[in-house]
């Protein structure tokens, strides 16, 4: 056994950890046995963890080993809901699945075309930010050297209304990549978004050959078939770290119950109290100041239909999960 030592989780594949130690080396690590029987009921070790670890050396290798002894408490979290199978979730339906622990901030990127933006799943990702604890929540809207409807600029518009910052970017043209160098300076920052947006073109465009890493951790995870996911955070040449995701076709918000959900649609939550019913659901009620607001203007229609939507989808799960 060889010394102790603190470090970062900066990459997970297959049930191991790269912990970048306070050394400057890179462990090849476990978890110890009571973190692997914690590990199965949520990922209570993921990227951006901070670890103590204990080292070792493989004989006949130069193999740098270890093991997690204990986990520091997280600032933040970025979690999904995932539905399980075999031993995973301990007979539970759905377990957490943590995309990145104690981010400083989350881009979530949209293309202004070719695809166009998917707000359903932009509103989820604000949810689960929301949920998360990330200090950071940025939009980028990616791509905007296409030709692309006048309408797109006024959602965005929309979002800024209420508090989030849209980055407009081309990786094509260079367009506002200055701004999202800036914003990426210094600590974790986390970029997540929908396949075929131009997240590995932007990657490209920040460092050069950063999208060609991303893309070889993700060749990885078609190695062996009881991956989940593999992710890794990239050191940056400006400072901090940097953690891509693959691309999402859906997110299924976790931990969030139906009667929860407006205190993290940040439009709404600004309604609530002004309700006659401290249990409204903003659906049917009468004196319900989010339906008033939706109605004179100061929510957007589409942002609450959003929010109806998820709830209806929550209040079924919550149902199912709790007979």
């Amino acid at each position: 056994m060889g010394e102790e030592l603190a470090g970062l989780i900066v990459k997970e594949q297959s049930g191991f950890y790269w912990v970048e130690a306070a050394d400057g080396n890179v462990y090849m690590c476990e978890l110890r046995g009571r973190l692997k029987e914690e590990a199965k009921t949520s990922d209570i070790a993921a990227i951006g963890d901070r670890a103590s670890i204990s080292t070792r050396r493989e004989e006949g290798t130069d193999v740098l080993m270890g093991a997690i002894e204990a986990l520091a408490p997280r600032h933040s979290v970025l979690s999904r809901a995932q539905r399980t199978s075999g031993k995973r979730g301990v007979g539970q339906a759905e377990r957490e699945q943590v995309v990145i622990a104690n981010a400083d901030r989350a881009l979530f990127v949209f293309a202004a075309a070719q695809p166009g933006p998917d707000l359903e799943i932009l509103d989820r990702l604000l949810v689960a930010g929301e949920k998360s604890g990330i200090a950071e929540l940025l939009i980028v809207l990616n791509k905007i050297d296409l030709d692309y409807p006048a309408a797109v600029d006024e959602l965005m518009a929309g979002y800024e209304g209420i508090g989030y910052r849209v980055l407009r970017t081309s990786a094509l043209r260079a367009d506002g990549l200055a701004e999202l160098k800036a914003a990426l300076a210094g600590g974790i920052s986390v970029m997540t978004g929908p396949s075929g947006v131009g997240k590995t073109s932007l990657l490209n465009r920040i460092q050069p050959g950063l999208g060609r890493q991303v893309k070889a951790v993700g060749r990885q995870s078609e190695e062996g078939v009881h991956t989940t996911r593999d992710s890794a955070l990239i050191r940056l040449d400006g400072g901090g770290y940097i953690a891509d995701t693959p691309g999402i076709r859906s997110i299924n918000v976790w931990d969030i119950e139906p009667d929860e959900l407006d205190a993290y649609f940040v439009d709404i939550a600004g309604q609530v109290l002004d309700c006659k019913f401290s249990n409204c659901t903003h659906t049917n009620e009468p004196d319900c100041a989010v339906q008033a607001a939706v109605e004179r203007g100061a929510i957007a229609a589409r942002r609450y239909r959003s929010y109806l939507e998820l709830r209806e989808e929550l209040r079924d799960t919550y149902i199912i999960y709790n007979r």
